[in-house]
Order: structure tokens, then sequence, then C-alpha cells
């Protein structure tokens, strides 16, 4: 029995334990950000229905929060 606990203890260490990846040179072009091209500004969001909310969201309302939009439908 002591047997399991020891493997069950060193699995546990080993899942917690940190992992170092490797760094990238400073001047690498590994370390450097994938650049996006600029669409413009985001289309207006023009649903009259909404769930879970009074009124219609406006992207004003949205500024500075995180949003996750589930688009669906019934095909």
């Amino acid at each position: 029995m002591k047997y399991w606990l020891w493997i069950l203890l060193v699995f546990l260490l080993a899942a917690c334990s940190p992992i170092s990846l490797p760094q990238a040179e400073p001047n690498s072009k590994e370390s450097s950000i994938p650049s996006l091209p600029d669409l413009g500004v985001a289309p207006e969001l023009t649903n009259k229905i909404w769930l879970n909310t009074d009124a219609p969201l406006r992207l004003v309302d949205l500024r500075g929060k995180v949003v996750l939009l589930d688009m669906w439908t019934f095909g």
C-alpha cells in the first residue's frame, strides 16, 4: 500500500512543478510579436433581440470589456 502512496506523491509533485520553457534570444525573430492587419473600426451590432439583457447591446457599452459572441442559427 505504501508503494502506491509514493507513486501518487511523485505524480502530484511532477504535475505541480513549473515547466521552464526555452527563452528566445532578445534580437531573434521568434521573440517578435507577429503584426496583424488593421481592419478598421468594428461594425455596430444591429441585432434587435438579445438573450439575458434588457436592451440591445451597443459597442459603446462594451468598450473596455471582454466579450464572447456565441453565434448560432437553426438550420
